[in-house]
């Protein structure tokens, strides 16, 4: 670990000194007006652990997929055997950073939390396990079917980002319904730093969602996207404000983001805000810019680019106006 040191007897001992004093002043002056402003009371010790979250999601990827991502090259004999293993380790673990979050949350809260809320939990979440497996089938069946670079699914679930995104938003968004935010959250950023797609866990999505190529692509907390939707890069289904009603002080939480209904695809560098309706079946080209609802089977795209006349081209670099 590098530590600021002078040597021994150096004229800038004093001085080196004095500069970490003064530095270990400044912050904690900093932290202390931060804490009065956020804390509230609230344990930040019992803030769920990132590092511990991500070992639960390779965990829980290897009880989805035991042999493609749990590496099991067992007998078919035994795998029921190897999920066990790693389902009981993976919802212990989960049980444990729930509990924390559920901690972090406590002051805020009316009344105190069952001492086996964790545990309640995580019984309905391994419940889920079955159909978040068949919705991540369905989701990487869609990019076979829809991409013809696809050899196989097994390649589009170990490498695909859109499959690797939506395997984790498919699980951190039943812990999100089921009351465990935090850590759904860092699911969700888990996946955003592996694949730059920024999936909200409130965002409700169907089955056979297909997210080509993916980086950039943004899906916000109120979204609802329909079946067997197709998304391209840099895709954005956002709000057009950040802020709600507000009652009492407080900024209410309220559906901002789109609707998307079921057969849409949505070409690269589409921006739809608000909560707008896009019907079913249609499809926005790319980097169109929507504030208001598309119809069924509708068809919006940008304007054509022009083409210029070679001289056209010429005259028009030389004035720099392209």
């Amino acid at each position: 670990m590098l530590t600021f040191r002078p040597p021994p007897h150096s004229p800038t001992c004093d001085e080196g000194a004095s500069a970490i004093g003064a530095a270990i002043a400044s912050l904690a002056g900093v932290r202390a007006a931060w804490q009065a402003r956020h804390d509230e009371g609230r344990d930040v010790h019992s803030f769920p652990s990132r590092a511990a979250v991500e070992r639960i999601v390779t965990l829980l990827a290897a009880v989805l997929y035991p042999r493609r991502l749990g590496l099991f090259r067992g007998p078919a004999a035994e795998i029921d055997g190897f999920v066990a293993a790693k389902l009981i380790a993976a919802l212990a673990d989960l049980e444990r950073e729930i509990g924390s979050e559920l901690g972090y949350w406590q002051p805020e809260a009316r009344t105190s939390f069952d001492a086996d809320q964790p545990a309640a939990i995580v019984r309905l979440f391994a419940a889920t396990l079955g159909e978040v497996r068949r919705l991540v089938d369905t989701d990487v069946e869609a990019a076979c079917r829809a991409d013809p670079a696809a050899r196989s699914v097994d390649e589009v679930l170990v490498c695909y980002p859109g499959a690797i995104a939506s395997l984790h938003h498919r699980i951190a968004h039943q812990l999100d319904a089921l009351g465990a935010p935090i850590v759904a959250r860092i699911i969700s950023e888990l996946a955003n730093e592996r694949t730059g797609i920024d999936i909200h866990p409130g965002a409700t999505i169907g089955a056979h969602f297909f997210i080509d190529h993916g980086t950039g692509v943004v899906i916000g907390e109120t979204a609802v996207i329909g079946e067997r939707v197709r998304l391209y890069q840099h895709v954005t289904l956002g709000a057009r404000s950040a802020f709600g009603p507000v009652a009492d002080g407080v900024t209410t939480r309220h559906a901002r983001h789109p609707i998307v209904g079921d057969d849409v695809v949505i070409y690269a560098g589409a921006t739809i805000l608000g909560r707008v309706h896009i019907g079913d079946r249609a499809t926005l080209g790319g980097n169109v810019w929507m504030l208001s609802d598309v119809a069924a089977d509708a068809v919006v795209v940008q304007p054509e680019a022009i083409h210029l006349a070679s001289s056209e081209a010429r005259n028009a670099l030389g004035r720099g106006e392209a």
